[in-house]
């Protein structure tokens, strides 16, 4: 299993910097950072889709795409770095508000996401277990 998320954090990983170079702005001082609110709130969609699609899959690609490739593709620290050039290149209202809102757009973003399955009548009749106890 760990290598199975080894190989999605790669792939993830690698698909966050396609998206940051072809459509962000980096770090750049006083610009706000579209691009990783875009990826942690699409990243958080496409989890909360998996977590509550009930389609069977071969024991290790949950861990592959959830922690694997979404664990990769999103992350915390990226978020917090843009927060803090954001404040410290003086744009304290947009810092603020990407500090509130991201964390929002990801929760209603998840919650969207767990709820696709169940219109597409592919959803789990029970909620999800801990991990490797598929």
């Amino acid at each position: 299993m760990l290598s199975a998320v080894a190989v999605g954090g790669a792939v993830g990983t690698v698909l966050r910097a396609g998206v940051e170079v072809n459509l962000g702005a980096g770090s750049v001082p006083g610009t706000f950072p579209w691009s990783t609110l875009a990826i942690n709130a699409v990243g958080s969609f496409l989890l909360g889709a998996l977590s509550m699609w009930g389609g069977s899959l071969t024991w290790w690609v949950r861990p592959f795409l959830g922690t694997g490739v979404l664990g990769g593709f999103t992350t915390f620290s990226a978020y917090a770095v843009a927060s803090d050039v954001l404040v410290l290149g003086g744009s304290l209202g947009p810092g603020v508000g990407y500090v509130v809102a991201t964390p929002l757009l990801c929760v209603v973003a998840a919650a969207l996401g767990s709820r696709l399955p169940l219109l597409l009548g592919l959803a789990r009749v029970s909620p999800p277990t801990a991990a490797g106890q598929e």
